[in-house]
């Protein structure tokens, strides 16, 4: 009791004897963390290939002019985020929107990012101190028998209370580079979340184009049923006339009977495309109300931005999400590689026990501890050693997978530039085809009307024309989607866009 409020007690000579040495070991420890660097391999991005065109042929200004249309490709332009209203067209900006907002699988893309970055937030508490406190309660008694003592056992309470700290001095930056690879992985999801954002507007604009296409084909069949059916009649007449044989009759109807037929595919692939839609929407069939697009609405988009080389691999969300697994394989080295070093760590404890809640405020009952902590692996079997090389191997992996991905991304930007020039070039042709095809026809259903000419003749003019507009319907589809398969080549544009690139560039 008198050595307790005596100011120079043991307990305060002490304490003033660990000034110096805590001052000193906060002297080291912040020597020590001023200097320290973490292990391992620094990430680099690596650089764009060294190349300016993406084809052997220099770009034309433009594609050939088909069907009074000609796409123009500018160089270098900006690509527009809302890339699909260049097609003009109100219903297909409806049927985007919808799927942007209701899609359960972007949903859950923007959920994983949100998962991903959360983790992130939670790695940076390993560079905070770590604090804990503990209270017991327990009633005990002593068995002095276990330790030699011929004493009566004891029954007692025995109540503590104490807190705790510690901190990692994270010398060797094992756990800045775990960090490191935890932001990469949000990267990760980052881009993954365009690339679902990029794909499901990409496959909203297809379908759509693709169950226009259905709808005209249907349409272009139909009309020449109804043709084939007023060429039944003349030939009836015909036969009652006695100017013409009844086989002419079969031939019309077969003919007619086999159109027909042609309806229920295009039908069934029209159905397919809307149930297709209506999943892009995040509507069940039975439920959606989707808006019936005429193909020869849609405006094809005349002046094609072209990423330049050098930035398509800063752009394509699916080179980004392979840059940054890269990333994370290149942090993975630096975490296998800082395990190798001595761990270090800060520890403090204080603390107070006793047989009562009153007791606990007593300095006798009190304790506490401070001072550092270092483990170093003296021998684990090689399994750091090799932990590391695995780590490197898989650097390795993800670098091949990287290039892998870029040399994939610069082959779908030169098919989509061929693509639109030779899409040019068969909707030229088709376009002649099919009016050279209805013109034939037109000649020689009058000649037959006539009697100049077999009907044979006029079956053949109309399978050529109906084979012509068909195929001029294909190739106008084919046109719209490669201008499409351009725009997703080419990364979207979802960089342009200032209010979601702000809010997905947020940590």
């Amino acid at each position: 009791m008198i050595a307790r409020n005596h100011p120079t007690s043991g307990n305060a000579v002490a304490n003033r004897a660990t000034r110096p040495a805590a001052a000193a070991l906060l002297s080291v420890v912040t020597t020590t963390l001023l200097g320290a660097c973490a292990v391992g391999p620094d990430f680099v991005r690596p650089a764009p290939p060294d190349v300016t065109s993406y084809t052997n042929e220099p770009l034309p200004e433009s594609t050939v002019m088909a069907d009074s249309a000609a796409q123009h490709f500018t160089p270098g332009a900006a690509v527009p985020a809302d890339w699909w209203r260049l097609f003009k067209s109100a219903p297909l900006d409806s049927l985007v929107e919808q799927a942007i907002a209701n899609s359960p699988t972007l949903a859950a893309s923007e959920a994983t990012l949100r998962e991903s970055q959360n983790n992130l937030r939670a790695g940076y508490g390993v560079f905070f101190p770590q604090i804990g406190a503990d209270f017991d309660a327990t009633r005990e008694r002593t068995a002095p028998l276990t330790n030699g003592l011929q004493t009566p056992g004891t029954i007692f309470n025995l109540i503590t209370a104490s807190g705790s700290v510690s901190y990692v001095l994270d010398v060797f930056g094992g756990k800045r580079r775990t960090v490191e690879g935890l932001r990469a992985q949000a990267d990760f999801q980052q881009y993954l979340s365009k690339a679902a954002y990029l794909t499901l507007s990409a496959n909203v604009v297809n379908t759509s184009v693709a169950r226009a296409a259905y709808a005209a084909e249907i349409r272009a069949t139909g009309q020449l049923i109804e043709l084939e059916k007023q060429q039944l009649e003349a030939t009836e007449a015909q036969i009652r006339a006695g100017t013409a044989s009844y086989a002419n009759v079969l031939s019309v109807r077969s003919l007619i009977a086999t159109n027909e037929a042609a309806l229920a595919p295009l039908a069934q692939k029209s159905s397919e495309a809307a149930n297709l839609l209506a999943t892009l929407e995040g509507t069940l069939p039975s439920q959606a109300t989707l808006p019936d697009i005429d193909l020869d609405s849609l405006s094809l988009p005349d002046n094609l931005p072209v990423s330049l080389p050098s930035d398509l691999v800063r752009q394509r969300p699916d080179i980004l999400s392979a840059e940054a697994e890269l990333h994370v394989a290149s942090a993975n080295v630096g975490v296998a590689t800082a395990a190798m070093f001595p761990s270090i760590s800060l520890n403090g404890t204080y603390g107070a026990g006793g047989t009562s809640f009153g007791s606990l405020s007593a300095d006798s009952f009190r304790f506490w501890s401070i001072g550092p902590s270092i483990t170093v692996p003296l021998f684990q079997g090689g399994s750091l050693w090799y932990g590391r090389k695995a780590a490197i191997a898989a650097y390795q992996q993800q670098l091949a997978t990287y290039r892998q991905t870029v040399l994939s991304a610069f082959e779908q930007v030169a098919d989509a530039l061929k693509a639109l020039e030779h899409d040019a070039q068969a909707l030229q042709a088709q376009a002649e085809a099919q009016r050279d095809a209805s013109g034939a026809l037109s000649l020689l259903q009058t000649s037959y009307k006539a009697g100049m000419v077999s009907y044979l003749e006029v079956l053949s003019a109309d399978v050529q024309f109906h084979q012509a507009t068909i195929a001029y319907v294909q190739a106008v589809a084919q046109r719209h989607q490669d201008t499409v398969a351009l725009f997703v080549a080419l990364g979207g544009g979802w960089w342009n866009e200032p209010v979601r690139a702000a809010r997905e560039q947020s940590p």
